[in-house]
C-alpha cells in the first residue's frame, strides 16, 4: 500500500518567554510511517509528546527539525515548511482531525455543523444534509436535536456531533485525538466500525486513544512515543 503520512527525524521543545526563555524538550528524532489504510496509534504516557506529534501533523504547531511529509496525488508536501495556505488547503481536502471537543457555532443546527465539511469539498447541501442525517442516527444523537444549535447540548452529545463533523467528509489521511473519551459500549462500538470502514477506503490513521479496548480493535500497530522523548534521547 503507498504510505500517505512520512515522519522524519522530527523534534519539537516550547520556548518559555514569560519565564527567562527556559526551553523544554518534547520530542526528537519522531520517525515513521503511516500507509493508506492502516491506522497507528500512538501509545505513551501522558506527557510523553503524543498531542504534540499530532498537532505536527496538523499544522497547528511547528516542529523544530525534519519533515512531515504528505502524499497528495503526485505532489509531496512538507508540512514542516509549509505555508499557512498551503496548510489550510491541506485540511480541506487531505488531513481530518477528529477530537472529543465540538466547537459550537451559534445559531447553526447540528445537520449543518456535521455536513459543512463535506459541502466544502463540493458536495450539494441536500446530499451533504443527508449524510450527516445518517451520521447522527448512526451515532444515536435524537433526531428531535438534528435541527437544533449543540450549543445547548449535553457534553456526550456535542461528542457524538463532533465525531460525526470528524468522519462525513474525504480525506486520504484522518487523525484521531481521543474520539472515544467519555463514550458508552454502544457509541464506542459506532466509532470503531467508522474507523473500519475508513481503512476499507484506504485512508491513514494516526490516532491517540487511552481506551486500551477500542485501542487493541482498530490499530494496525501501536507506536511508543516515549523512544522519542527528548529527554531519552538526550
Amino acid at each position: 500500500m503507498p504510505v500517505r503520512l512520512y515522519l522524519n527525524s522530527v523534534g519539537k521543545s516550547f520556548t518559555m518567554h514569560l519565564q527567562g526563555g527556559t526551553v523544554i524538550p518534547v520530542v526528537e528524532n519522531v520517525e515513521f510511517s503511516v500507509e493508506a489504510g492502516e491506522c497507528v496509534v500512538l501509545g505513551g504516557p501522558s506527557g510523553a509528546g503524543k498531542s504534540s506529534i499530532l498537532k505536527m501533523i496538523y499544522g497547528n504547531y511547528r516542529c523544530d527539525q525534519g519533515q512531515i511529509l504528505v502524499n497528495v496525488g503526485d505532489e509531496i508536501i512538507n508540512i514542516a515548511d509549509a505555508e499557512p495556505r498551503q496548510v489550510l488547503r491541506l485540511r480541506e481536502n487531505t488531513i481530518g482531525y477528529v477530537s472529543q471537543f465540538l466547537r459550537t457555532i451559534p445559531r447553526v443546527s447540528a445537520e449543518e455543523v456535521v455536513a459543512e465539511p463535506l459541502v466544502a469539498q463540493g458536495t450539494t447541501e441536500a446530499e451533504g444534509l443527508e449524510t450527516a442525517r445518517s451520521l447522527l442516527s448512526r451515532l444515536n444523537v435524537p433526531e428531535r436535536l438534528w435541527k437544533l444549535p449543540p450549543a445547548t447540548f449535553s457534553g456526550g452529545e456535542q461528542q457524538r456531533v463532533n465525531i460525526a463533523r470528524g468522519f462525513i467528509a474525504h480525506y486520504p489521511i484522518l487523525l484521531l485525538d481521543e474520539p472515544t473519551a467519555s463514550l458508552d459500549a454502544a457509541n464506542r462500538a459506532v466509532v470503531v466500525r467508522l474507523v473500519e470502514e475508513k481503512k476499507a477506503k484506504g485512508v491513514a490513521m494516526v490516532g491517540i486513544l487511552h481506551d486500551e479496548d477500542v485501542r487493541q480493535e482498530i490499530a494496525d500497530r501501536i507506536i511508543d512515543v516515549t523512544g522519542f522523548s527528548a529527554d531519552v534521547a538526550a
